[in-house]
């Protein structure tokens, strides 16, 4: 196993849900477009302003697609905790090792999760299927950045 004390463990969204945040911003966009050619015609301004307006939101969809996809950790664990972002629903979105009570695997309406339980009676729950990763590994991940985070070495 290897000695995650020093290392980091990050896991971003899957393909198909990264995809799912990308096309939401798209319709987005179309639909502010839609609305600017409106004030464009009904205002007779220069179509000038909708190309520079449209040039502008596919750059921000394109970072924002690049940002979901490549850059930022939906779940990060290192040696200190853990911290969960972009997860609606998760509940504490960060906590240190030393506050977690037990980590567990459920499947309320059939969702793969993991709960992380705190002493403070916080939980964090993190819909699996949402990361790019295999979920048998995150909870391995999981529990060996526990048990290291925690002190605990295992048994000779």
């Amino acid at each position: 196993m290897p000695d995650v004390s020093a290392e980091v463990s990050q896991y971003r969204f899957a393909p198909a849900v990264a995809a799912r945040i990308v096309g939401g911003l798209l319709v987005v966009l179309a639909v502010l477009l839609a609305v600017l050619t409106l004030v464009v015609a009904l205002a007779g301004l220069s179509v000038l302003v909708l190309l520079v307006a449209a040039v502008v939101g596919v750059a921000a969809v394109f970072v924002a697609g690049h940002l979901v996809t490549r850059r930022i950790p939906v779940v990060r664990m290192d040696a200190t905790g853990y911290r969960v972002r972009m997860v609606r629903g998760a509940g504490a979105h960060e906590a240190s090792w030393p506050e977690v009570q037990e980590a567990v695997t459920a499947t309320p309406q059939g969702l793969p999760v993991v709960v992380i339980r705190l002493t403070d009676g916080r939980t964090s729950t993190i819909p699996v299927t949402l990361l790019d990763v295999d979920r048998e590994q995150f909870a391995r991940d999981l529990q060996a950045h526990l048990r290291k985070g925690q002190g605990l070495r295992p048994l000779t």
